[in-house]
Order: C-alpha cells, then sequence, then structure tokens
C-alpha cells in the first residue's frame, strides 16, 4: 500500500510540477490543450483512487517491471477503466467551456490546486507506512489466543532502523529479537507457487520470531527445540487439537542436506505435503534469515511449511493492538 501511495504522491507531483510552469508561461491557449489537461489530471485522479480501493492480492500475475511487485495486472485493468471514463468526462467538461479565457484558467487553477493536495497527503502517508508506523488487520486464526481474527493494529516500522526503499536494507536500527511479534511479506516471489493449500505471493502475514540465524530448529511431537535444546516457557503457544500428528517416513528418508535445501527454497511442503506440524527439521536458520511460527500452533501457516523469512521481507513489529477497545493493549 505504501508504495502504491509514493507512486501515486510521484506522479501528482510531476503533475503539479509541469502544470505550475505552464501556468507562468499563460496556460493553454485552446479549448483543446485545456480539455486534454482537465483530462488527464481526471485519468489520474481515477485511476489513483481505484488502485488504492483495489486492496486484494489474492492473484498477481507477473508483468515487466517493478511495478509488477505493487500492482498486479487484475487491478491495473479496472483501474485504466475508472481513469478513462473519468478523463472522458473531464475532457468534456473543459472542451464545452474552453473557448473562454477565464474557464482555461479555472480549470488549470482548480486542477493544480487538488493536485497539489493529493501530492502531499499522498507522499506524507506513504513516507509514514514505509518507515514509521502501519495499520495492519489481523486475518487469520494464527496468533490465537495473542491476536484474534479482525484485531486491528499497529506496527512499528521503526524500530527496526530506517528501510531503503526497494532495497530490503535497513539502516540505524535495532535488531530482530527472538520472540518479537513481526510483519512480514510472505517470502516467495513465485505468483504461481501454492503453500498451506493456496497462493500466498505478495501477502502481509503476522508471526512469532522463534528463530535467529544459525539457530538449528526442531519440532518433535510439537515440542520446538532451539540448538537441540526443548524451550521450556512459550506462554503465548497454544495446542488446538490433542493428538499429534505422526512423523512423516518420506522426511525420515530424505538426506539432511537436502531436506535443509527443500526447506530454505521453500520446497518443503512441496515434497512432504502438510505434515511438519508435529515433526520438523532439524534445519539452520541461514544468515540474515528468521524462523517464524504462529502462537496457534496447531492452525499455523509458518516456518515450517514454508521455509525461512529473510530480514528484508520483515517490515516491522507489532506494536500497539488499538481494535476492539476491550482488547486494547501492547502486543507481546
Amino acid at each position: 500500500m505504501e508504495y502504491r501511495l509514493f507512486f501515486i504522491g510521484a506522479a501528482m507531483g510531476a503533475f503539479v510540477w509541469f502544470t505550475s510552469g505552464w501556468k507562468e508561461e499563460g496556460g493553454p491557449k485552446s479549448p483543446l490543450a485545456s480539455a486534454l489537461w482537465h483530462a488527464l489530471f481526471l485519468f489520474l485522479s481515477g485511476f489513483s483512487a481505484t488502485m488504492i480501493l483495489a486492496m486484494s492480492f489474492e492473484k498477481r500475475e507477473r508483468f515487466i517491471s517493478f511495478a509488477a511487485q505493487v500492482f498486479s495486472v487484475g487491478e491495473i485493468y479496472p483501474a485504466l477503466g475508472v481513469g478513462v471514463a473519468l478523463g472522458a468526462i473531464g475532457f468534456w467538461r473543459a472542451w464545452s467551456s474552453g473557448e473562454s479565457v477565464e474557464s482555461r484558467r479555472y480549470f488549470i487553477d482548480e486542477d493544480l490546486d487538488w493536485a497539489r493536495t493529493v501530492f502531499e497527503a499522498a507522499l506524507t502517508a506513504s513516507l509514514l507506512m514505509m518507515f514509521v508506523l502501519q495499520a495492519f488487520k489481523i486475518p487469520s486464526g494464527s496468533m490465537e489466543q495473542t491476536l484474534l481474527i479482525g484485531d486491528h493494529l499497529f506496527v512499528n516500522k521503526f524500530v527496526y532502523g530506517l528501510r531503503v526503499p526497494f532495497s530490503g536494507r535497513r539502516i540505524l536500527g535495532g535488531s530482530v529479537k527472538r520472540g518479537d511479534v513481526v510483519v512480514f511479506r510472505f517470502p516467495v516471489d513465485d505468483p504461481r507457487e501454492l503453500h498451506c493449500g493456496s497462493v500466498q505471493y505478495g501477502k502481509d502475514f503476522v508471526k512469532r520470531v522463534i528463530g535467529l540465524p544459525g539457530d538449528v530448529i526442531e519440532v518433535r511431537q510439537g515440542q520446538v527445540l532451539i540448538n537441540d535444546k526443548p524451550v521450556e516457557k512459550e506462554p503465548y503457544a497454544a495446542y488446538a487439537d490433542q493428538y499429534r500428528q505422526p512423523e512423516s517416513l518420506h522426511a525420515k528418508e530424505l538426506a539432511p542436506e537436502r531436506y535443509q535445501e527443500l526447506w530454505q527454497g521453500h520446497h518443503l511442503d512441496q515434497e512432504l505435503g502438510d505434515v511438519q506440524r508435529d515433526f520438523f527439521g532439524p534445519v539452520k536458520v541461514p544468515p540474515r534469515s528468521y524462523f517464524m511460527m504462529g502462537d496457534n500452533r496447531d492452525r499455523s501457516c509458518d516456518s515450517r511449511y514454508w521455509g525461512p523469512v529473510d530480514q528484508g521481507d520483515i517490515k516491522g513489529k507489532a506494536w500497539f493492538l488499538y481494535w476492539p477497545p476491550s482488547r486494547m493493549k501492547v502486543v507481546r
């Protein structure tokens, strides 16, 4: 969402810059020029508003350019349709009264005022969402009872440092700690891959950090082991089922090197299916990566299935649950 706002702000900023320069030179000299410029403004407005409203990430298609990571083809088509429709209305509106110099000045002044407002608002919001704070809604029950479906919380994006846009790097920040509840982008780049029964590409997940870089993680009969030692105190962990899944014979037949390779490459669940819930590993967490698990251990699609989370995919730390008011609290 923050990148959408950034691109929208950049587009409106460019419009403001060109329009201001044109206005100083006297503005549009003909009805056609006035109509085309007003149509362009309404096209940008309609396209931008539709892109902000289009929040579904269930299905994405890759296309050439960086924007493929921000917009999906399924969202661009309706946005273009709305933009073209509003642009046509704007063209007719300015063309029908374009013979008057005062009307042409009115339209360029109106467009400039609105474009400045959108530019300032979109740029400010995108910078805040990129670097400081972002709202997030819990989409599943994987973190119950810590976080419930429908809970709204603020994500602190500054606690791990300033994120360098489009690079995945952070500067001037603290480190991710074991036990932190974090929000991250699903760590798979292929939009066709299925994990936990569906496409997860592009989604934001919220999980708890269990393994740090270099840790050896294993699960035996539901018990988490870190560096061969059972984790004794997990007050946040909940188990919904009374039974434990048996260990997969296929998993036992895999060589440790092959098991690590499949897990680290995000293909372990494609090889074994979803049988890693109660018997998993051992695997070693790669450098700059983390092992994530949901607090609702029997109902969580997490690193046991789809692998490690790279540091660059972490968006921030879950900070404060603000809705519903009855559950308002600092997330721990």
